[in-house]
């Protein structure tokens, strides 16, 4: 042995024995236990998909289904082989979980039916005339409603009986097997060639057009921007099943797989399942169409009986009033915004584009000189190296990795070195041409000649809408740049113009009313500058004298601490120390008492209820609000006033 390994075991002698000791396993146990015993037996496989959809080893689950379907058997584990035994063994089945086994596509009773023929349509035409309420969902080619084609359309009126109208269908047979290996296919009521999309849209028009007859959806505004790009305008939307996920619990799932297992103890069939994944994808127009049946009939079917558990869950809550006022009705809103669009001055962005280029430029030029020389400025770890290594400048914060350089870093040091300044504006040109001048273009729908966001009601924990594909919410405003990019959108035509409206100080409105400060509601009362009249109560100046300078820091104190910010961060946005932060805040707090006393009642209400709720009754969950740790618990408080 080496010397010094073998130096280590004479001192450690006795350890080295010890844990040589308690390592070994005793064989000389006393058991009662037959080994042979233990030997796996045939495997149950039903308890095995059941115990699989359970645990959501979906991809397991689904092999399962694909062997007991062809007849064959996966391939089992190697065997373990026990010391001193002869005999393999392969491990137990584990038993099945406690929970009622969820059912599906293969236990549940329900009848679906394919519907291709014009006699067909036409009797369920009446039936759906007839329905109270419809749910309805559409199989598409592509997850942008404004560029998919319309495959077919599943309608559901009742409980686990469904429809399925196909408008597109490839009937080749070699493109594929049936989902379920022939056994669930085989219950559907009709098969044949699908009827022309114009047939069926000219037939089911009138039900989608009707106020009467209730519609409703999983994510029904997409289907509703689908239909309505084929020229079909849906009416009477009154319910969403995404939309009051969302409302019972903002930070929970909120797709249908998910609902489904949570209200219904239901495993869906998922998409991947129908098209395959990788190399084994099909188109969804390859698919045999008695699984496409299954599939889409299922997403309608679920849909509806998640609907109608949701709802006495949301009256129970006091959540009804929220969704049917407020929530609903603003989703045909949404869907017609969208539909519409918005124009974009493409040369407009070109231009600036190229003007962009040349400052970044010029930016890396200095860069480079000021470094000493050329590197990777987009590099985390080079840009490290120069800043604290080559220029000596400050740590401020590393990372598992080295140096940390990001913006708050950045903003740390800047006015210690000129180079931090041309770092900061070329981080911000880089990401405003690649993220709004360079990319919004791209986004210009080729029909329309416009582009469309998506307005999300689903995504923000607050209840806020949010923009997406493109982020329409976040374009700044404060710098010359950003300002400019916002001169790209255009009105439709010369006749039309864009409409800019906000609120006047909605936070501070909102706070007067639930706090009944009376301070706050008489300077809204007497049409005075709030931010100039807290700055005379804050400051104790009167009104006359009251500077722009103590204006601003009013304005940072009034919309600061309705968001629950701290002595810390209000010293670090006016630029002051902690104290004379803390002293500010104290100030307020004596001039507005009744705000005071609002914030600490809605968080002593948190923690007592779990979660907040606004005036109509919306709830954010707050897990975090008894923390024990000061930081948690904080930025939960904080959540709560906002």
């Amino acid at each position: 042995a080496q010397k010094g390994l073998r130096e280590k075991l004479i001192t450690h002698r006795e350890k080295a024995f010890l844990s040589k000791h308690l390592v070994t396993i005793d064989t000389a146990v006393p058991l009662e236990l037959d080994f042979h015993s233990l030997r796996a037996a045939p495997r149950d496989t039903s308890r095995l998909i059941r115990l699989f959809s359970d645990l959501e080893f979906k991809s397991l689950a689904a092999r399962l289904r694909e062997s007991e379907a062809s007849g064959t058997k996966p391939a089992a584990p190697p065997p373990v082989l026990p010391q001193g035994e002869d005999t393999p063994r392969t491990p137990a089945v584990a038993p099945a979980a406690t929970q009622a086994p969820p059912t599906d596509m293969g236990t549940d009773r329900h009848e679906y039916t394919c519907v291709t023929s014009a006699a067909a349509l036409e009797e369920l035409v009446g039936e759906l005339m007839r329905s109270r309420l419809i749910v309805f969902d559409t199989e598409t080619t592509s997850t942008d409603a404004l560029r998919a084609e319309l495959v077919g359309i599943s309608l559901c009126t009742s409980e686990r009986r469904a429809w399925y109208v196909p408008v597109r269908w490839d009937p080749a047979p070699e493109k594929g097997t049936g989902l379920f290996g022939g056994a669930a296919e085989r219950e559907v009521n009709n098969t044949g060639a699908a009827l022309s999309r114009e047939t069926v849209l000219g037939k089911l028009g009138p039900v989608f057009a009707s106020h009467e007859i209730r519609k409703a959806g999983q994510n029904v505004k997409y289907d509703m921007l689908v239909l309505m790009n084929h020229g079909v305008v849906v009416n009477g939307v009154g319910f969403d099943t995404m939309v009051a996920s969302y409302i019972l619990r903002a930070d929970g799932q909120h797709n249908l797989d998910a609902l489904a297992q949570e209200f219904l103890n239901y495993r869906m069939v998922s998409y991947d399942e129908l098209v395959g994944k990788g190399k084994q994808v099909r188109h969804i127009t390859e698919v045999p169409l008695e699984s496409v049946v299954l599939y889409s009939a299922e997403d309608a079917d679920m849909t509806y009986r998640i609907r109608e558990r949701q709802i006495p869950r949301l009256r129970e809550m006091n959540l009804l009033g929220l969704c049917d006022e407020i929530e609903f009705p603003l989703i045909g809103a949404l869907a017609r915004m969208e539909f519409e669009g918005i124009g974009l001055d493409v040369p407009c962005l070109e231009e600036m584009s190229k003007d962009l280029e040349r400052q970044i430029e010029n930016l890396v030029t200095d860069i480079h000189r000021q470094a000493g020389g050329e590197f990777n400025i987009n590099s985390t770890r080079q840009l490290g190296d120069i800043l604290f290594n080559t220029l000596k400048l400050p740590t401020v914060r590393k990372t598992k990795t080295g140096f940390s350089t990001d913006v708050g870093v950045l903003e740390t040091l800047r006015g210690m070195h000129p180079i931090i300044d041309n770092l900061l504006n070329y981080r911000q040109l880089t990401k405003l041409k690649s993220t709004y001048i360079d990319a919004l273009p791209s986004l210009i729908n080729p029909v329309t000649g416009r582009v469309h966001t998506s307005f999300n009601q689903t995504v923000a924990a607050t209840g806020r809408l949010s923009s997406s594909d493109p982020n329409l919410q976040n374009i700044p405003i404060r710098t010359e740049i950003g300002r400019s990019i916002r001169k790209a959108f255009i009105p439709r035509s010369p006749d039309s113009v864009l409409m800019s409206a906000d609120y006047s100080q909605i936070e501070l409105r909102v706070m007067a009313h639930m706090s009944a400060d009376k301070s706050l509601i008489e300077a809204f009362r007497n049409d005075e500058d709030i931010h100039a009249s807290t700055a005379s109560r804050v400051f104790g100046v009167p009104s006359t004298g009251v500077s722009p300078d103590m204006r601003r820091k009013a304005k940072e104190v009034n919309f600061g601490i309705i968001y629950g910010i701290g002595p810390f961060g209000l010293g670090n946005r006016l630029e002051i120390t902690q104290s004379e932060a803390k002293e500010i805040i104290a100030r307020y707090f004596e001039r507005f008492p009744k705000v005071k006393q609002y914030i600490n009642d809605t968080i002593a209400g948190a923690r007592r209820e779990g979660y907040v709720a606004t005036l109509t009754g919306r709830r954010r969950y707050l897990p975090d609000i008894n923390s024990r740790n000061q930081n948690i618990r904080g930025n939960a408080e904080r959540q709560a006033i906002n």
